[in-house]
């Protein structure tokens, strides 16, 4: 029995430290035998759907244990919120300028690429990363609902200029950007409050496993590598364009972390810094899909796919040099 528990503590270690990396190797994996593998091909559409329905769920019962810790009371608004998304607004807007002038050309898709990548929401995840590394989630949280309000008004008085469509509606594109926001959003933040307030024997019960929504995020990291990667195989895009985009997505993802803890260290501390880094930085890759299929060249999706696989990188680095920090204290 104790040879079984030490089996499953060291098992347990071995998740918390190569979580990330096992994710992304599994979901990449995953994508290209279901692919590229005749007698695995038959299976392809359905694990597709069901990734693509399951994510959602995760991402919920990830916020839901994450708003179980946070009350309201600690979601409060600071000045580096404000600049942060000051900086988005701003790149996203002259990413769409570039995007217009150069209409019709390959680098038009570049910039569009770049576009999203700059507008796209906070990954619901960044509040899982940024407590593991010593950040605010509060704060994170905070920035997470007032990034996807914006995003959701934004986006609509944009798009029409980047890519016209007729009969484009902006109060309905802005109805169908709140929904998804709403459904994954705000739905778990209300149950997890109303849970907090009027059934507080529950609430004890399930702050006790808070710490589980870092695995919940890596189960969602996987289908969302495998929805990444399929988006980038039948994208039909050029070695030339995949080799841009990827380059396109790489500066996007290593300024926005950049930018948000420069910013973050400059005017506060070290955790500030850490928090403003991932809100700026970690970004939802399936929105950047979604929105350049809907709204955009489907091509330009790809760029959420490649911004998934750098931003996990990064986070992957960052939990490293976390754990290293933590060891030298400890010893």
């Amino acid at each position: 029995m104790e040879e079984l528990l030490a089996e499953g503590k060291r098992f347990i270690d071995f998740l918390k430290k190569w979580m990330l990396p096992t994710a992304m190797a599994g979901g990449v994996s995953l994508s290209l035998a279901l692919h590229f593998v005749p007698f695995l091909k038959p299976l392809e559409n359905s694990v597709d759907s069901f990734s693509a329905e399951i994510q959602p769920a995760l991402i919920c019962i990830m916020l839901f244990l994450q708003f179980i810790k946070v009350s309201p009371s600690d979601l409060s608004f600071h000045r580096w919120h404000a600049i942060l998304l000051g900086i988005q607004a701003f790149l996203f807007a002259a990413m769409a300028l570039f995007a217009v002038m150069t209409k019709g050309s390959e680098a038009s898709i570049l910039f569009e690429s770049a576009m999203i990548c700059f507008i796209c929401p906070t990954a619901a995840a960044a509040g899982v990363i940024t407590m593991r590394l010593g950040g605010d989630m509060a704060q994170t949280i905070t920035y997470v609902i007032l990034d996807n309000l914006m995003a959701a008004l934004l986006i609509p008085c944009v798009i029409p200029f980047v890519n016209p469509v007729e009969g484009f509606n902006f109060f309905g594109s802005f109805l169908r950007i709140l929904a998804r926001v709403f459904s994954i959003l705000i739905l778990p933040s209300i149950l997890a409050w109303g849970i907090r307030y009027f059934w507080k024997r529950l609430h004890a019960f399930l702050m006790r496993y808070v710490g589980w929504a870092f695995y919940v995020w890596g189960i969602a990291l996987f289908f969302s590598l495998t929805l990444a990667t399929k988006a980038l195989i039948i994208s039909g895009i050029s070695y030339a364009i995949f080799i841009a985009l990827g380059l396109i997505s790489l500066v996007c993802c290593l300024i926005q972390f950049v930018l948000g803890r420069r910013l973050g260290g400059k005017y506060y501390d070290h955790a500030v810094a850490i928090t403003a880094g991932q809100s700026l930085g970690q970004k939802n890759s399936g929105f950047i899909v979604w929105l350049g299929f809907n709204f955009l060249t489907p091509v330009s999706s790809a760029a959420g796919g490649l911004y998934s696989i750098w931003q996990n990188i990064v986070n992957q680095y960052q939990l490293y040099q976390a754990a290293k920090r933590k060891a030298k204290t400890t010893v």
